[in-house]
């Protein structure tokens, strides 16, 4: 037991596993999220606007944005901040990658709160086929953070 906490480095020590399983169960709410909303799109665009199918939508919607994929986006930012200066990557290819892509995701986040909020308005500017494409982006930017932060090519 000592060697594994000792061999620990960075200020975290031996909390360092406590902020990683916490930032990968942050992880897989957030991807949860971003698999969910663009799918909500998808059946809301179904719906004529302004019925009270529409805002049932728009309630579902708001609650997935407020209850699980903003927290879980801001919590998973902290934690893996936390983890990347513990660990002092940001020097690593792998990690210069990775970083990139959560930007990217985070950027996406922001994309369907923006699309959501056009939704709330009476707008469907995105047709289902290419809210269907889109549904496919964090499932492809996973897979590629992932291989980046386990094999670290």
């Amino acid at each position: 037991m000592e060697l594994a906490v000792s061999s620990l480095a960075g200020f975290l020590g031996a909390t360092m596993l406590w902020v990683k399983a916490a930032h990968i169960i942050f992880v897989i709410f957030l991807m949860a999220g971003l698999f969910m909303m663009p799918r909500f799109f998808v059946y809301h665009h179904q719906c004529p606007v302004g019925s009270d199918e529409d805002k049932k939508w728009i309630e579902r919607e708001d609650r997935l944005r407020r209850i699980i994929l903003n927290p879980s986006l801001t919590i998973v930012w902290l934690l893996g901040l936390l983890l990347a200066f513990n660990g002092n990557y940001w020097g690593e290819t792998w990690f210069i990658a990775k970083f990139i892509l959560v930007l990217a995701l985070s950027g996406y986040h922001g994309w369907m709160i923006g699309y959501f909020k056009k939704l709330q308005q009476g707008l469907r500017p995105l047709t289902e086929k290419q809210l269907r494409l889109l549904n496919e982006v964090p499932g492809v930017a996973a897979a590629i953070i992932v291989i980046l932060a386990v094999v670290r090519p």
